[in-house]
């Protein structure tokens, strides 16, 4: 089965664990290492034949635009990451209209070609937050994947769907949200398959996850992780105890794990596995 893979392009001192420490005004004063993490992963990528989306703070859009043209030079998806990993529910409405209108222009403006997908700052659609969806919808996204249905003290959803769905637009232009992927273990949703949790869980959690989601539940999975995530030797932030458990705890180990996933599984973009669910066809077709 065709599982999504999904890259969240951010430097790790924009991540929300170090914003009380990093705040917006001073991320020019650090050393940027995204563009040579991005680079890593596309290697990597390539030698295992595999295509990803790469959801793009607007932030660094802005400051590396060849970035942006190589991504979709070598074969990838491009989708919005908003601009300043903001997370939505600290926003009004309004705010974050205006931040994610300018995040996607920016993408556009320098590809010539419509943004179609969204990704929210630590998938911070949330029960608070739930008007997002009729912001991203107005502003002509086709697919977001910022719900993540689980109980976590930053976001989550727990009683949201596990699963890709469309919802339904009130001016008749629907949305596809694609949650990250769960497992769901004695009525209690269980995440997998990303980011911290592939490298705080054995990699065995996350196959077996894997795999249950694609044959005993005939569904994709949702793969996401940052780019410095590859980077163990990325400097050392003074955030607290929690914070620099969950940001630095087994980044030796990710590269190795990533690769494991590329051998295990089959991925492609989240335009590709919405294809393939016949949810993207269908929003195309009434938009």
């Amino acid at each position: 089965m065709l599982n999504a893979l999904t890259i969240d392009v951010e430097d790790y001192y924009q991540v929300s664990a170090f914003e009380a420490v990093v705040p917006l005004a001073d991320w020019e004063r650090y050393e940027s290492r995204v563009e040579k993490n991005t680079h890593r992963i596309l290697d990597l990528l390539d030698a295992h034949t595999t295509k990803a989306t790469f959801f793009v703070l607007g932030w660094v859009v802005e400051r590396h635009p060849g970035l942006i043209r190589t991504l979709v030079a070598r074969g990838h998806e491009v989708a919005s990451h908003g601009y300043a990993h903001r997370r939505v529910y600290t926003q009004t409405p309004e705010q974050f209209r205006t931040e994610t209108r300018r995040s996607k222009g920016l993408l556009e403006d320098i590809l010539g070609q419509p943004i179609r997908g969204y990704r929210a700052a630590s998938y911070s659609i949330t029960m608070q937050s739930l008007w997002a969806l009729d912001v991203l919808r107005e502003e002509g996204f086709v697919y977001d994947s910022s719900i993540f249905p689980i109980r976590h003290d930053l976001y989550g959803i727990p009683s949201h769907p596990r699963f890709c769905y469309m919802i339904p637009g009130q001016s008749g232009s629907p949305l596809v949200e694609f949650p990250l992927s769960t497992l769901r273990l004695g009525g209690t949703n269980f995440p997998i398959a990303g980011g911290g949790y592939l490298r705080l869980f054995p990699y065995a959690y996350t196959r077996w996850g894997i795999r249950y989601l694609n044959r005993r539940e005939g569904q994709p999975a949702v793969v996401y992780l940052h780019p410095w995530e590859l980077d163990p030797e990325q400097p050392r932030l003074p955030a607290g105890k929690l914070s620099r458990f969950r940001h630095y705890t087994n980044l030796h180990r990710m590269e190795e794990r990533f690769v494991r996933l590329l051998q295990d599984f089959s991925f492609g973009t989240m335009s590709e596995v919405l294809h393939t669910r016949g949810l993207l066809g269908a929003v195309h077709h009434t938009s």
